[in-house]
């Protein structure tokens, strides 16, 4: 795999991919918000089209196609997902090295979820979407772990090189505190139903209409608890979570069943994030895009500040779920 990903992905190459699919290009590109693929809105004859270009190395077709597949029962049961285009009976198409799939332009807002009524559109949506989930389970796609997740991002983060030398001892120390306690919180917990979520569900990967919520990607979906999908919306005080988890749930339970048993998941699950998003970051640096987006990645400051968040998550780890 060629260690700079999208290194061949010139603008010829997209508007050729694009053409031999059945579109027309008319040459106008736009650049969209994202870092794990390439995604360009471009111009037809008739319009535009969205195209998604997949890193390589990081998905097998096969993960792909059940990534394709959920989509589309989601829209077939009227779920507001963009699903990709069906062309010639196939969704997954391939051009110079690179595997791509095409969606229609869909427009939308950032998700204010301004009042309660917003709070619980957004449950309703999201209960929708698990009840779909729950039917079967992905066979390509992995489950959700939230202690290996920690582990093996820290793992990754110190055979990096990455740390400034007086915080390595400290890293280890802390992320080897917080894999022990997963471990112990997920053994506590007891054994949950896992489903097909959409995994990375935040504000940013959802556009708001008047007609209500909708995704636009489906980029990590993965066998997982129905909690992943909630607890990236809450933010505030323990007091504020309480209230949009209330009104959340209030949404979701009319569409799904959800077992309250997985609220003591929050920080376990907001721990294997905390590690795996700077892993992610250290992985990827071979890609242009990424010592662009986050230059501070590579500063002393940044890794100071990583292991206090991780020493306070220890803390938090020992905090009650919220209430229901």
């Amino acid at each position: 795999m060629n260690e700079i990903p999208y290194e061949g992905l010139t603008p010829d190459v997209m508007l050729a991919a694009v053409e031999s699919v059945g579109f027309v290009p008319n040459g106008r590109m736009l650049a969209l918000n994202s870092y794990e693929n390439r995604v360009y809105q471009i111009g037809t004859e008739d319009g535009f089209v969205v195209v998604k270009f997949y890193r390589p190395g990081r998905w097998s077709n096969e993960a792909l196609a059940e990534e394709h597949e959920f989509a589309l029962e989601l829209a077939s049961h009227e779920i507001p997902v963009v699903p990709p285009l069906v062309i010639d009976g196939k969704t997954l198409h391939e051009h110079a090295g690179y595997r791509f799939a095409l969606y229609e332009r869909r427009g939308g807002r950032w998700p204010e979820l301004a009042d309660s009524s917003e709070w619980i559109q957004m449950g309703r949506f999201l209960g929708r979407i698990h009840a779909v989930g729950a039917v079967r389970p992905f066979r390509a796609r992995p489950t959700l772990a939230p202690a290996e997740i920690a582990r093996s991002a820290a793992k990754t983060v110190l055979e990096g090189g990455w740390l400034p030398e007086h915080l390595v001892d400290s890293y280890r120390t802390i992320t080897a505190q917080l894999v022990a306690r997963l471990e112990q919180r997920l053994e506590e917990t007891g054994r949950y139903r896992v489903l097909r979520i959409h995994g990375d569900c935040h504000r940013g990967n959802v556009l708001w209409t008047d007609a209500g919520p909708h995704f636009v990607d489906l980029d990590d979906c993965v066998n997982g608890p129905a909690v992943q999908d909630l607890w990236l919306f809450l933010s505030g005080s323990r007091e504020e979570m309480t209230g949009q988890l209330a009104d959340l749930l209030e949404g979701y339970e009319e569409f799904a069943s959800f077992d309250a048993r997985e609220l003591r998941l929050v920080e376990v699950l907001r721990t294997a994030r905390l590690i795996h998003y700077s892993a992610w970051i250290t992985q990827r640096w071979a890609d242009p895009a990424f010592p662009r987006a986050f230059p501070w990645i590579a500063e002393n400051k940044y890794w100071e500040e990583h292991v206090l968040t991780l020493k306070e998550q220890l803390a938090a780890l020992d905090e009650p779920p919220l209430p229901v």
